[in-house]
């Protein structure tokens, strides 16, 4: 019996299509300094993690019964996937399973941050009922995302499907990727209707000039994608959403640009300093903030735990 631990959790659809392959699943949270100790004891052969758990250097030479490294979800920056793979186990992610999900939480962020309303969600409990006008005053110059810009940077497969909502709500987009040309996308509607666009990748600075919202769909980076000269190409009065990775964007240069009015609203759902973002952030009325949630809808997670389940079925089978 091959045993395989979930220890950020799998989907109970994942638990069933593992069981049935005949696997053990188990999903016990396993502490991080206890993990070398369990899986060894255990006899674990594959193990799963989501972006919890760390599994570096020492975990993989410690643990020579492990065949399988997974991550249910796309990026792998808490796995040492060359070291592993140098040692000939199978490091195995979900690159699509989440890409809409966290297509519609950048949206929900961008129609939120249009609207006001992570800031009126703070102050209508708070003074609905005795300064009404004045909020009604204060959250009165709303936009609409109709017919506006949005830049996209990085237009792998959650780009993209922030692209095809973006078009589908009648936004124009203009899309920068450093591997790509040009991109093919397909916009599904009900009753089988379809229509497709091919988006050409513009040159980074026009994007920057040339946006009314930007959306950061980019792997963790050593370096900051947008710091204070990219902050200065954008539009007057731009707003930022970043459900990518903490660390791509320079968080000390957004608060400024904020105070300067540069950036309207900013939307964010990864933090350079997770699990403890900035008080500086966490306190600030511009930002709109989701606790690092862009993967984590039910319809994700079945589809995060049934590709796991058939990768790892393949490879042990």
């Amino acid at each position: 019996m091959i045993n395989i631990l979930a220890n950020d959790g799998i989907s109970n659809s994942g638990i069933d299509a593992l069981k049935k392959s005949g696997f053990n699943i188990i999903t016990t949270n396993v502490a991080q300094e206890q993990l070398e100790n369990y899986i060894n004891k255990e006899n674990i052969s594959v193990i799963l993690v989501r972006s919890a758990t760390t599994v570096r250097k020492d975990l993989i030479d410690n643990c020579p019964g492990i065949k399988i490294i997974g991550r249910g979800g796309v990026g792998m920056d808490n796995i040492d996937v060359e070291y592993a793979r140098s040692k000939n186990i199978h490091v195995i992610n979900t690159p699509a399973a989440s890409s809409a999900s966290v297509a519609e939480l950048v949206f929900a962020h961008l129609y939120g941050g249009v609207r006001f309303l992570h800031e009126s969600n703070r102050s209508m409990p708070l003074e609905g009922d005795s300064n009404f006008k004045k909020l009604k005053k204060a959250f009165a110059k709303g936009v609409e995302l109709r017919g506006k810009t949005i830049g996209i940077i990085g237009f792998g497969r959650i780009g993209r499907e922030t692209a095809k909502i973006a078009l589908g709500i009648g936004m124009n987009v203009i899309a920068y990727d450093k591997f790509l040309e040009s991109a093919d996308i397909k916009l599904e509607f009900m009753d089988n209707k379809t229509i497709d666009f091919n988006i050409k990748i513009s040159k980074f600075d026009d994007l920057l000039k040339g946006s009314d919202f930007i959306s950061l769909h980019v792997p963790a980076q050593k370096n900051y994608v947008i710091d204070k000269s990219e902050f200065n190409k954008m539009k007057d009065g731009v707003g930022i959403i970043n459900a990518a990775r903490g660390g791509v964007i320079n968080e000390v240069e957004l608060v400024s640009a904020i105070e300067s009015g540069k950036v309207a609203f900013a939307g964010l759902d990864t933090f350079e300093k997770e699990p403890k973002p900035e008080i500086q952030l966490l306190m600030n009325s511009k930002l709109s903030l989701t606790p690092h949630i862009g993967a984590a809808t039910n319809e994700a997670q079945d589809r995060i735990g049934l590709e796991l389940a058939e990768q790892i079925s393949n490879l042990l089978k």
